[in-house]
């Protein structure tokens, strides 16, 4: 984790980074928008950090929204309760879509969504190389950590290839620690 101090990035022993890091939550986040919610973050730093819910579809796919009619059927993810009018992407494919930053090893956030929604229209990439998300989770800075400590979530340690595994092989249930 790093601190500002006179807009001085300051980095203290045992801090940790999440960036890259899958989070589960607990039954303490029962009757909530993130109930059975698997997160992976993307983005941690003094400002704070960002996240998409991998593992809950949104009720309509990508051609069912009215700027993307046009594009074939494909799956969408309720990536959570923030920017919930914007669609997100997560890929790794940056020979194809132009734009993406890296998160951690191949997998990029972001990128071109007109040449994203191309390729999956003509078959370049399918749901093993990109997930599309309605919104996504964001905690102010210390506020992840806080959640952590008290509870509230669980650090899963899995591989990053799950980002794009289907809603089905993220079952919540079979994924939290013993």
């Amino acid at each position: 984790m790093v601190f500002l101090f006179n807009n001085f990035a300051l980095q203290f022993p045992g801090m940790k980074n999440y960036t890259g890091k899958f989070i589960i939550s607990t039954k303490a986040l029962s009757n909530t928008n993130l109930e059975k919610a698997v997160i992976f973050i993307t983005e941690d730093n003094e400002k704070g950090s960002t996240g998409f819910i991998i593992n809950h579809l949104f009720p309509r796919q990508i051609n069912e929204l009215v700027e993307f009619q046009q594009s074939i059927p494909f799956p969408l993810y309720a990536g959570g309760p923030v920017a919930s009018e914007g669609v997100f992407l997560l890929h790794r494919r940056p020979d194809i879509i132009e734009g993406g930053t890296p998160v951690v090893d191949s997998i990029y956030v972001g990128g071109s969504m007109q040449q994203a929604i191309a390729a999956i229209n003509k078959h370049q990439i399918g749901e093993q190389d990109i997930k599309l998300f309605i919104g996504y989770c964001g905690w102010d800075f210390g506020q992840l950590p806080d959640e952590l400590a008290e509870g509230s979530w669980l650090m899963l340690d899995t591989s990053v290839e799950k980002v794009f595994f289907s809603a089905a092989k993220l079952e919540w249930q079979q994924l939290l620690p013993e």
